[in-house]
């Protein structure tokens, strides 16, 4: 796989990682709990979207160091929510087993790429 590929699959997975997240707070449960951990997981989950697809049309390596740093505080956050409502028991931990697995794989992926960017640092 070539680079546009990866970028272009990555932008994919991030995308779909937001409708997943959306559709799963769709279904659980309303309490006041849920509901405001859910404004939060849906502002972080589609950030990490955004800002990917803004980081991947970067003017400068410094533009995208700034957008993809961006991405990794909003696909940290991402996984904290996922985290916190499967430690409350608010959602099945069977349906959020695959939103963290993916969440997680998409952190360590925009990890390290931030941290190639300037790799004697």
């Amino acid at each position: 796989m070539d680079k546009s590929e990866f970028v272009e699959q990555l932008k994919d997975r991030t995308k779909k990682l937001a409708v997943n997240v959306i559709l799963f707070y769709d279904d659980i449960k309303k309490t006041e709990a849920t509901k405001v951990i859910g404004y939060q997981i849906i502002k972080s989950v589609t950030s990490t979207a955004a800002n990917y697809r803004a980081a991947c049309i970067a003017r400068s390596q410094k533009e995208f160091f700034a957008k993809i740093s961006i991405v990794v505080e909003e696909a940290d956050e991402t996984l904290f929510w996922l985290e916190i409502l499967k430690d409350t028991k608010l959602a099945s931990e069977k349906d959020l087993k695959p939103l963290i697995s993916e969440a997680l794989e998409i952190l360590k992926i925009v990890s390290k790429a931030r941290k190639n960017i300037y790799p004697n640092n």
